[in-house]
């Protein structure tokens, strides 16, 4: 995984980080791009993350914060587990466009948090879209509820470090394996995101649209086979590729059809098939 920093610095002790090349992907024709920028973006304690809304989200609406599974702050969820409804007062450093902390943000609740098939952790805030947009100027991020495309161009933002990170998606992995967990249609990077320890949690924007099409996680450190920090990719016949240096992130389209009005989650909606407890 992009581990949490802490974890992330213990491994680095240990072992070097590689970074293979890869070849480009051909960015996939599109309008021009929009300006992305720290805009929305959140620093946790030892991760990344972002202020989103869904597509049918209202200003009224509590806002949510979108991070990674393994940086829930009660630790990583098991293979099989799926946290709902779990209090929280975790705290989120709210970054204005030049990544400067403008205020902090708290959270009342995890709404969602696995990191089976998918690694995410969903946060419902004290505070609304509304107020946050009057405060101090600055919009929530929008989740794109379809499929992102193989060659588009992307940005990765992290929070936590104050750093954008600038490639194409090269393509999709049908599953992506880490040690005990494994992940479904992961998005591939081409090589020049290179990210870190503490990219964790941060939003993959296209930056065609400006929406949040996958939240960063994970890459491929020193070469190892489908150990912690070195994931495979495995195809659908089970043949097994390692990539070193190459990094990851989970899809996110799936998040919006599993929340109904109020941005309430309701695993149980038509279309929605993210993990169930």
């Amino acid at each position: 995984m992009n581990k949490p920093l802490l974890a992330a610095l213990s491994a680095l002790a240990l072992a070097g980080v590689g970074a293979a090349p890869a070849a480009a992907a051909q960015a996939a024709p599109q309008a021009k791009a929009v300006t992305v920028d720290f805009a929305g973006t959140v620093s946790l304690s030892n991760c990344s993350g972002s202020v989103v809304r869904l597509p049918n989200s209202a200003d009224s609406d509590p806002a949510l914060v979108l991070t990674n599974g393994h940086c829930l702050e009660t630790g990583f969820p098991e293979p099989g587990e799926v946290v709902t409804g779990q209090s929280s007062s975790r705290t989120f450093g709210l970054l204005n466009s030049a990544g400067t902390k403008v205020a902090t943000l708290r959270a009342n609740q995890v709404v969602y948090s696995t990191m089976t098939d998918t690694d995410v952790t969903l946060y419902r805030l004290t505070t609304t879209y509304a107020a946050i947009k009057s405060a101090y100027g600055i919009n929530a991020l929008t989740l794109n509820d379809s499929h992102p495309v193989a060659g588009s161009a992307i940005k990765v933002v992290s929070g936590y470090w104050k750093r954008i990170y600038s490639c194409n998606a090269d393509g999709f992995v049908y599953r992506l394996k880490e040690g005990d967990w494994t992940w479904k249609d992961s998005l591939r990077y081409t090589a020049a995101c290179d990210t870190i320890g503490g990219t964790s949690g941060s939003p993959v924007i296209d930056t065609a649209t400006g929406k949040v099409v996958a939240v960063n996680n994970t890459g491929n450190e020193d070469g190892g086979r489908c150990t912690v920090n070195n994931p495979c990719e495995v195809d659908e016949n089970g043949t097994v590729t390692v990539r070193k240096g190459i990094n990851y992130a989970e899809e996110t389209y799936q998040i919006p059809a599993c929340f109904t009005t109020g941005n309430r989650l309701d695993l149980g909606a038509a279309g929605c098939v993210l993990p169930k407890p």
